[in-house]
């Protein structure tokens, strides 16, 4: 039984990274509203994602074929 609560909240948490990786992804390359501020929103996503992983750049540069 833990390790079936376990496993959901690791994919919880999967599921949770790959949201907030695309919308991190949207707003270093694709933001087109200059209304919001883009680097607070970035830094609430890097605090949320720190706090979940204990990694805040586990995000960063991610799909980046450049050094690979």
């Amino acid at each position: 039984m833990r390790l079936r609560v376990e496993d959901a909240r690791a994919e919880a948490v999967a599921a949770d990274l790959a949201e907030l990786g695309r919308l991190r992804h949207y707003l270093v390359f694709g933001r087109k509203d200059g209304r919001a501020d883009r680097d607070k929103l970035m830094k609430a996503i890097d605090d949320y994602v720190e706090e979940m992983t204990g990694d805040r750049t586990k995000l960063h540069a991610q799909g980046s074929s450049i050094g690979a």
